[in-house]
């Protein structure tokens, strides 16, 4: 972890000893009383810790804001097939190390209706991941989560306004590589689960203004087209 994150912060704080981020502080940073680590607020100030002591069943610590606000994320959303929860996992926590303000995961044609109701969802996992991938990334900004029944619900809900792209290797679109994105464009990337998108769904995509493009002949896994889709577009709109 390259920042510890809260929900919220006081000047002094306590943790249970038990809490994943004060087992991180103990056992992996190895920090003891008067040792300091950087800490934040979900989606907002970051600044410096102070470990004021380490008694009985708890940690205390102090927090100093740096009184600057946070980096905004960068303006994308990505419009995500529900795949198996293991793989879903690493797409949440990649998508939000790399800065993607939105992810919105779509129940598609071609996938398994039973992954939008995974444990994953329910218990309220997902958003432990997508806190861990900013912790990670040395950041506070903490990518918004939502939830579409379909092609047609994601993007009449979460299309916006700006660049529309989809990555597919099945109808013939321009290298996202090489595809040309207006400065301070918004971007909508869709990408397509372990089946790709049906052909229904393409012609969704289309009548809805959506530029097809690929990032090669190979097909990848739902995680790597995520992780490889959303640096190689951030790259295009200058902000990698």
């Amino acid at each position: 972890m390259n920042i510890i994150l809260f929900d919220a912060l006081n000047a002094i704080n306590s943790l249970p000893f038990e809490d994943y981020r004060a087992q991180h502080i103990r056992k992996v940073l190895r920090l003891g009383v008067g040792d300091r680590f950087t800490a934040g607020i979900v989606n907002g100030e970051r600044g410096e810790a102070r470990i004021l002591s380490m008694t009985g069943e708890r940690l205390s610590f102090s927090f100093l804001g740096a009184g600057e606000p946070p980096p905004p994320l960068h303006p994308v959303t990505l419009l995500v097939a529900q795949v198996r929860p293991i793989s879903m996992r690493r797409i949440l926590r990649e998508a939000v190390s790399l800065g993607a303000a939105r992810i919105v995961l779509v129940a598609t044609d071609t996938g398994e209706k039973s992954y939008s109701q995974a444990k994953l969802y329910e218990s309220g996992e997902y958003r432990s991941i997508l806190i861990d991938g900013a912790m990670q990334s040395g950041s506070t900004g903490v990518s918004e989560v939502h939830f579409a029944d379909s092609v047609e619900d994601a993007i009449r809900n979460f299309g916006g306004d700006g660049e529309h792209i989809v990555l597919d290797n099945r109808r013939s679109g321009e290298a996202l590589s090489a595809m040309t994105i207006q400065a301070g464009s918004a971007v909508v990337l869709a990408i397509g689960g372990e089946r790709g998108f049906s052909d229904r769904e393409r012609d969704v995509y289309a009548a809805n203004g959506f530029r097809f493009a690929t990032l090669g002949s190979r097909i990848l896994r739902t995680e790597t087209a995520v992780s490889a889709g959303l640096a190689v577009l951030l790259g295009r709109m200058g902000l990698l």
